[in-house]
Order: C-alpha cells, then structure tokens, then sequence
C-alpha cells in the first residue's frame, strides 16, 4: 500500500536528523526519515567529533558560530547529554606557508567575533605536556571550540522529531526516487513507496548514488580515515584540546580516561609515525581499538548545500569533507527553511551544487 508523507529524509546520520529536527521545530511534521541500517551507523559514528570556528572560509566560520550556539544549548532545546567539552583546538604549524595562512583566518575570524588566538610554542606545550615542539614555528589555539559525541547528537535530534510526529525508520533503504513532469513524486523502498513531493539526500559518502536516482550528478565520493583509542593517557590531563599536527594531519584529544589519536594514512604504523614524533608518549600506550570512516569530499573541500533545479523537490547536504557533524546544527536549519519557504538564517548559497558549472570553486584550506 502506498504510503504519502510532506518530507523524506534519506540517511539517519546526523545531517538527516538534524534536518528532520529542524523541520519539526518549524511545524512540519509528516516527515519519514529512511537509514537503511541504524541511526548514525555511517560516517557520523566514526567522526573524532571535533567542533571549531578556525576555518579560513568567511560562511564556515559563520556556520560553525551558528552550530556552536546550538550544541551549547543542546540539553536545553532536545533534552540529550551530548558531552560537548569546549576544551578548544590547538593547531600546531610547522612551516612559513601553513603559519601565514592561518594568520590571515584569525584575521577574518576576529572580524566575526571568534575568540582565536596565535600561540607561541611554550604556550602549546604547556597546554599539553609532553608535546615535541622543537620544530614548531607556532600554534593556533580557540577557546569556544571542542568535541562532543556524535551518537548523542544524533540520538537526541531523531527523538525530538520523532516526539514532534517524524517516523525514523531503520533497515530500510532507498531503492528509487520518482520523478515527474520535473519534480519529485515519490520514494520507493523495499517495503513499498512513499508519495511525496520533496526529498532530502543526506547520505554522506553514499550521496553520489542516492542523487542519481533522482537524476542529480552530486560530485561527492568517499575517502576513508583512520582513528585509535588507547585506555591510558600517559599521565596528561583529561580535558586536552583538539591538538593537530596541522602538516601530517595527526591528531588526538582526550577521550574518558584515555585518548584518541588519527590521520590520514590507513596503517597504524604509518601514523605512529607521526603521532610519536609529535607526542614521543603515545609510544609507549596500548592501543585497545581502532576504527575507520568516511570523509564525503567534494572538489573543493566545502560542503555541497542547497535544492536542485531540476528536479523541482530534491534538496542535498553533503560534500562536507570532514566538516559533517560539526557543521549539522546550521545546515540542516538551513534545509528546513529552505523547505518551508523561510528567509534563511544563513546564506549558505555560494554552497549549492551549481557553483561548480559556474567555475565557482570555493576552496576551505583547513581540511584535516
């Protein structure tokens, strides 16, 4: 039997849940979000969860002090936990090129309002002990930025759409989208089809094949990272910020009683090569499990926002390379009012999948 719904979501990430919440605080409510296995059993699960207002890219800064207002206010607006420590980001950069772009972004995020800073390199390793800084020129470091649990959020957003009227539905997957005369007119799945007449694809790394059943070339694919957690710290203190080794793309931060650490090289080896230069304690600590998922990349390492012109209906966040999770709480507050017909909070139209056939490549230089 057919069913009908105003608005399907396709991927129980955070980005399809943020979506669903949006809309639901926006008073549409006849919304099925699809996720073909659990909620936030992709990418989002896998994310090191890192939140931050240091990118080099004006509408990245302002999303990210939009989405930070809104994890801050978490608890208070879902009524979910999400551990959100604001225990800030340290960069740490070892050459004249790296070290003069960032300088000119802590220009453009003072301009915003974003309390970041440069460091000297005592400072940084007075942050965090032990660190190797003989070969560092000099750091970033801001206060308003850190992590928090990625299920969390996810969990929280799904629960509050779902108490608002939403249906999640897990295991099941999108097998085909419909469309007519133009626009969008249905979803089928394996258990059947669903009439409606908009779309949201929010597959992360799986966008690529989702859009093409509606005909839409997203230019998104799937690069795979790596991360690590070891039980103990190695006597640092708990609450560490996101430190990166901004060169190499080694990072850690504290995470319970121990640490997680990544990069971008698939063999553990090749990045404890890295992370023991950088952090020589991390040689010495047990590595109880490791993990990998997926950054969604688009050409030019900004996320690929907005609603397609053909066909009419069909909406897409995606191609945040890296910058998904954090970057939720805007963007899919975004999707929700350019669902609803609302003046958006934030313009985030340079982002739409036409900049590309227009040569508008937009470049974010801090991808880690």
């Amino acid at each position: 039997m057919d069913e009908s719904a105003e608005v399907v979501i396709v991927g129980g990430g955070v980005m399809g849940a943020s979506v669903a919440y949006h809309l639901s605080t926006l008073g549409v409510t006849d919304i099925v979000l699809l996720e073909r296995n659990e909620l936030a059993s992709g990418s989002t699960s896998k994310s090191a969860g890192g939140i931050r207002a240091q990118f080099a890219d004006e509408l990245n800064v302002r999303i990210a002090l939009r989405s930070i207002e809104e994890f801050t206010a978490f608890a208070e607006l879902v009524d979910t936990d999400i551990d959100f420590h604001q225990a800030g980001y340290l960069f740490l950069l070892d050459n004249e090129e790296d070290a003069a772009q960032f300088r000119a972004a802590l220009e453009l995020q003072h301009s915003l309002g974003v309390p970041s800073r440069e460091i000297p390199v005592g400072e940084a390793a007075a942050i965090v002990p032990g660190l190797e800084t003989s070969d560092l020129l000099t750091a970033t470091f801001c206060p308003i930025d850190g992590y928090a649990t990625p299920e969390a959020v996810v969990q929280g957003y799904a629960a509050a759409a779902r108490k608002a009227g939403a249906q999640i539905r897990q295991g099941d997957p999108v097998t085909g989208i419909e469309v007519e005369g133009g626009r969008i007119t249905g979803v089928v799945t394996p258990g059947g089809r669903i009439a409606t007449g908009t779309v949201v694809c929010a597959a992360g790394a799986w966008s690529e094949e989702v859009a093409a059943l509606a005909g839409v070339d997203l230019p998104v694919h799937g690069e795979r990272r790596f991360m690590h957690y070891t039980p103990d710290s190695g006597g640092l203190p708990r609450g560490l910020p996101l430190a990166v080794d901004f060169s190499t793309g080694f990072y850690f931060h504290s995470e319970g009683p121990g640490l997680v650490f990544g990069g971008r090289e698939e063999a553990l080896d090749a990045i404890a090569e890295h992370a023991m230069h950088r952090l020589p304690l991390l040689a010495e600590l047990p590595v109880q499990a490791s993990w990998s998922g997926y950054y969604e990349m688009s050409p030019d390492h900004n996320a690929i926002v907005g609603a397609a012109a053909d066909p009419q209906g069909f909406l897409y966040a995606t191609g945040f390379s890296g910058h998904g999770f954090q970057q939720a709480p805007a963007v899919g507050e975004h999707l929700a009012e350019l669902i609803t017909g609302r003046e958006p909070s934030l313009d985030l139209s340079p982002f739409s999948l036409e900049r590309f056939a227009r040569g508008e490549v937009r470049k974010e230089h801090f991808v880690i």
